[in-house]
């Protein structure tokens, strides 16, 4: 392969439109910060639908008072001007669009960045299907009509194809066609759980299907897919620990330092592969960058769509262990203040030994808890907390005591393209990468951005930390007396009836 002779990363993104779905979601917003922010954009064309009684232009309005974007607010006032919010639903065949919105799309964007999806790993099927199956179809017909499209990222994930072991940056076929499964759904069949093969959840599932979408379907554009690891808060930009939910590890680490969650299914040696947000985001804009200069035939003469994993475990892996001792130094540093309890976790990868440790440090403190509420005259409310939190983490069992051995070639092959300005400005290599500091940015976002709280009361968060862990070790007493009390109850009663017998 000849050296790349073409411009950088700005330079060929420059006074480009953008179209980018799942603008709302964590990763569309990040991606939308830094595009505004980094690059000089003329128009960023965003697809959202109305949601609970709020227009789309509302749902932007609102997501741009986030303090997310204070940043970008500071550095670039006029930032509204660039956004073009178009109402609009990915399930509908034609996507919902006026026809004055469909006319602009064709004639105007030069850029598609597909971010779109559920990721709900309980999803109906149906539903998982009709956003990321056939949303992506929907997409790629509205692509195909485009006069001056130069590239289109379409976002999977690395799990798209987690039955095997080793995942490497090709396509794999999927478990069913998404014909045959729009002909299920249409004869209204029952459709069986077998379906999903060796698939954990309808989110990966639906997943490996759009890839192979891709692949028939959008053979004949500028696309490349893009399947990141677990997205995790941000490193640095546009600030360091940000985040504005709790999925993956994330949301373990927040029920463990509240005290709540006491039980997890998890393999401590077992490597988690989680990638920054800004990270990921800036690896998706290289690969938009490579996908054009590919497919304008400055390099490459194989047009096949390429495939990217990003992922952190190839240079630099992380093990669960690792990130749940590290969340633990800081903990003790600033324990949040709003602990239900204190900090205390046991790991199970055995199903029967979680069901007896869920049992016993979730299920009887919280009809416990229930117990009083109810005295007080209150709504009961753990018991159904802790149903709905285990619910969860069964969900995630599949990924907590497994890993995979993921190929990355392409997504380092392009990083050793990239010039050394972009390098500085799109940061995304893992190498050398620190997880102390990561990790520590992770455990005061959690605090800040989830939980709600800044530093100014970690002195009074201390010293009720300090009340929950004697209060902690009096139960621990309390439990062990009762298991010496026990113990010796059956030793009497045995004895007693030895003596009677003899």
């Amino acid at each position: 392969m000849s050296q790349i002779t073409q411009t950088g990363i700005v330079e060929t993104l420059k006074d480009g439109t953008f179209l980018i779905t799942g603008s709302t979601g964590f990763l569309g917003k990040t991606l939308i910060e830094k595009l505004l922010r980094s690059c000089s954009v003329k128009n960023i064309a965003v697809i959202v639908r109305s949601k609970k009684g709020l227009t789309a232009n509302h749902r932007i309005a609102n997501m741009f008072e986030q303090t997310f974007f204070d940043r970008l607010r500071k550095e670039l006032p006029e930032y509204a001007k660039y956004i073009k919010v178009i109402d609009g639903d990915l399930e509908n065949p034609s996507i919902g669009l006026t026809s004055s919105d469909h006319d602009w799309l064709i004639e105007n964007v030069n850029f598609i960045f597909h971010c779109a999806a559920t990721v709900k790993f309980n999803e109906p099927l149906e539903i998982a299907a009709k956003i990321n199956v056939y949303g992506t179809e929907n997409m790629l017909s509205l692509a195909k009509e485009m006069k001056n499209l130069k590239g289109f990222v379409h976002v999977s994930t690395a799990y798209s194809h987690c039955p095997r072991n080793e995942i490497k940056e090709q396509n794999y076929p999927a478990a069913i066609t998404p014909e045959n499964l729009k002909n299920m759904f249409d004869l209204k069949e029952e459709l069986p759980q077998k379906i999903l093969g060796d698939w954990p959840n309808t989110y990966c599932f639906t997943k490996a299907i759009a890839e192979n979408v891709i692949f028939k379907s959008g053979n004949h554009l500028p696309i490349s897919v893009f399947r990141p690891s677990i997205i995790g808060c941000t490193k640095s930009e546009p600030c360091p620990g940000w985040l504005d939910n709790m999925n993956g590890p994330s949301g373990i680490a927040t029920g463990v330092i509240v005290g709540f969650i006491r039980t997890i299914p998890l393999e401590a040696n077992k490597v988690t592969d989680m990638v920054p947000v800004d990270y990921t985001v800036n690896a998706m804009i290289s690969v938009m960058w490579n996908t054009v200069h590919r497919y304008q035939g400055t390099y490459e003469t194989n047009k096949e769509p390429k495939i990217y994993n990003y992922v952190s475990s190839v240079e630099s892996p992380l093990t669960w262990g690792k990130y749940i001792k590290e969340m633990q130094v800081y903990y003790q540093n600033a324990p949040p203040f709003r602990s239900m309890w204190y900090r205390f976790n046991v790991f199970y990868t055995n199903i029967w030994i979680g069901m007896i440790l869920r049992f016993l440090l979730h299920r009887i403190p919280a009809a416990f808890m229930d117990l009083l509420l109810l005295v007080r005259g209150k709504k009961t409310k753990l018991l159904k907390m802790y149903s709905k939190i285990e619910s969860m983490m069964d969900l995630l069992y599949f990924f907590t005591t497994r890993q995979w051995t993921f190929d990355n070639s392409n997504t380092k092959e392009l990083w050793l393209l990239l010039s050394e300005e972009d390098r500085s400005m799109f940061q995304y290599s893992f190498d050398k990468f620190d997880w102390n500091s990561y990790i520590e940015d992770n455990f005061y976002g959690i605090r800040k951005h989830i939980l709600h709280e800044d530093i100014s009361n970690i002195s009074e968060a201390i010293t009720k930390n300090r009340k929950l862990f004697w209060l902690h070790q009096l139960f621990i007493g309390f439990i062990f007396y009762i298991v010496i009390q026990i113990f010796w109850w059956l030793k009497s009663f045995i004895f007693y009836h030895i003596s009677i017998i003899f």
